[in-house]
């Protein structure tokens, strides 16, 4: 079999995955230090950023000869959370050691009025389609792009307004809290139409790292710290827009959210979520979720990974993450997943 029929059958069974959950179980495998380390995602590192994926990229390559996992080779555009904020006019702090984070532009209702939806030509963003573009040029068109940090509308919102004023807002402003929110989403909206144009609607979430066929993946976690209610009235509205305007969703949320499960089955299209708490929460959300969606949480598992399968729940569409420390153990892991599941 080719690397190209081996990418396309595994393609195939993601997609059976999600739509018919036949298989129940997929599993990718993390060999640990298999590449150098990665380079901090700063403007003048664009090189070193280009280079650093194109080394992982052949590395996953290579291991499709013999690693029989779930996981399709990618081009890794990865980013920090801040380069949406940073496109509405937010200065971004870049330590030398830690991811960049965008640091607050407005702190008020007024000057939140005043913001503009940027260009999205003369943005920031546009290094991401060079580096994007870099490395489409070296792999080909068929390769896959690994999407960059995308959140919801509501939490870019909450990076562009100062948290001191910006919960309060949303009693004592809300319509102009909606209104920078709308904004924010409609030049996202601009921003994934353009960058699914260039590289395809297919793509690797930016997290955890999943097949998507088309669709988008966001982070939410602001909605840990809001009531239900506010849920419904802030977050969901500009959800149920994107997952309308694209067509199937993925969702991370790090926050400790359980007040907010039933409301995250609201969202329409909800393919994969993703949640990262301690194992106890987990274990019920596998349960909670079932009948929803597929899950690929933080953890799957106690013991030797060929034993979690029988951990989850019969009815849970999971995907296990796996990280081993050397090829050995990689290859042991996957061998006796694939014999057990198939």
């Amino acid at each position: 079999m080719t690397l190209g029929e081996i990418i396309t059958q595994r393609k195939d069974r993601w997609i059976r995955f999600f739509e018919s959950g036949s298989p129940r179980i997929l599993f990718v495998v993390n060999i640990q230090n298999e590449t150098p380390t990665r380079p901090l995602p700063h403007p003048d590192k664009k090189d070193d950023r280009i280079n650093w994926a194109w080394e992982k990229y052949n590395k996953m390559i290579e291991n499709l000869n013999w690693l029989e996992d779930d996981s399709i080779p990618y081009l890794d555009i990865y980013t920090g959370t801040e380069i949406f904020a940073e496109a509405f006019g937010c200065k971004v702090h870049r330590p030398d050691t830690d991811m960049p984070f965008a640091l607050p532009k407005v702190s008020s209702f007024h000057e939140a009025n005043k913001i503009q939806i940027p260009e999205l030509g003369s943005s920031p963003l546009m290094l991401l389609f060079e580096v994007a573009e870099s490395l489409r040029f070296k792999a080909g068109e068929d390769a896959l792009v690994r999407m960059v940090d995308t959140q919801g509308p509501m939490d870019i919102t909450a990076l562009i307004w100062d948290k001191n004023s910006f919960y309060r807002s949303l009693l004592e402003a809300p319509d102009a809290v909606k209104e920078l929110c709308k904004k924010v989403k409609n030049f996202e909206i601009n921003f994934l139409d353009t960058w699914f144009n260039r590289f395809g609607r297919e793509f690797i979430a930016h997290y955890p790292e999943y097949y998507m066929p088309f669709g988008i993946t966001l982070s939410e976690d602001e909605i840990g710290v809001v009531s239900r209610e506010m849920f419904d009235e802030f977050f969901l509205p500009e959800l149920v827009d994107l997952s309308d305007h694209f067509g199937l969703m993925g969702l991370h949320c790090c926050a400790h959210a359980k007040h907010q499960w039933n409301n995250l089955k609201k969202i329409p299209n909800l393919k994969l979520l993703n949640l990262v708490q301690p194992e106890k929460i987990l274990t019920e959300a596998f349960s909670f979720y079932a009948p929803i969606c597929a899950q690929m949480h933080s953890w799957s598992g106690n013991g030797e990974p060929w034993t979690w399968p029988k951990q989850l729940p019969e009815n849970a569409r999971v995907v296990m993450q796996i990280d081993v420390d050397t090829k050995e153990k990689a290859y042991e892991v996957t061998s006796r997943l694939r014999e057990l599941l198939e």
